[in-house]
């Protein structure tokens, strides 16, 4: 399940960041790579315990925990600290790999399991030519380019891989979830069932199938989720 998720972060909030990743202190991208991934990975990263990392992270965070769209196609139980990444010039591409399954949160110490992995895009996408996020599953190859300050979810089993940068330079933020729900399947029944509810709430109120839908939500959420 592909989900993009627009205007996860306001204009004022893109331009907080884009401040504090003018000048920040960018470092080779393989600091986070695991043994596959490090083999066809080369674009700019921000360390995680620099000031700018740690200012930047607190405002995505602030911006998702409010985003509903977010929260019902995630339903998230552990949030990975949001990383960043820049690519330009020399380092400009990452080639196709997969996320590990398990990634070990060195700020929290806590292991998070990757059912989710999560772009969120913070430069325009006509300041760069090239960097689009593909991304493979059953039906095929997804290329992904979106307007600063909109997010795309995707299962962290996916193979995908990031177009090289040919003009100007992709910032991004990346991260991964795990969800109260594990398996892909139960969370889009469940997100298709609550977007359905939605709809059937604004257009028709909260009418007796509109709350009988409700618990059936919930009934399948209780049971299904872990938290």
């Amino acid at each position: 399940m592909l989900i993009q998720i627009p205007e996860v972060l306001s204009p004022a909030e893109l331009q907080q960041l884009g401040d504090m990743l003018a000048d920040a202190p960018w470092a080779d991208g393989l600091i986070t790579a695991g043994s596959q991934s490090a083999q066809v990975k080369n674009n700019w990263q921000l360390p995680e315990q620099t000031e700018q990392s740690q200012a930047a992270r607190a405002i995505l965070l602030n911006a998702l925990n409010r985003n509903p769209l977010f929260l019902s196609a995630a339903l998230p139980k552990k949030i990975f600290p949001p990383l960043f990444n820049r690519y330009a010039g020399e380092h400009n591409t990452f080639g196709n790999h997969i996320d590990n399954a398990i990634r070990h949160c060195p700020i929290s110490g806590e292991r998070v399991r990757t059912d989710l992995s999560a772009t969120v895009f913070l430069a325009e996408p006509d300041s760069y030519d090239g960097g689009e996020l593909v991304i493979e599953d059953t039906y095929g190859e997804h290329a992904v380019k979106l307007a600063a300050g909109d997010m795309v979810l995707y299962p962290g089993s996916s193979l995908h891989r990031v177009e090289p940068v040919t003009r100007g330079a992709r910032l991004a933020s990346f991260f991964w979830l795990e969800s109260m729900v594990r398996e892909t399947e139960r969370r889009r029944l469940l997100f298709e069932m609550d977007m359905a509810i939605l709809e059937l709430r604004n257009t028709q109120g909260d009418t007796a199938p509109t709350v009988n839908l409700t618990g059936c939500y919930h009934n399948l959420l209780r049971m299904w989720a872990e938290v």
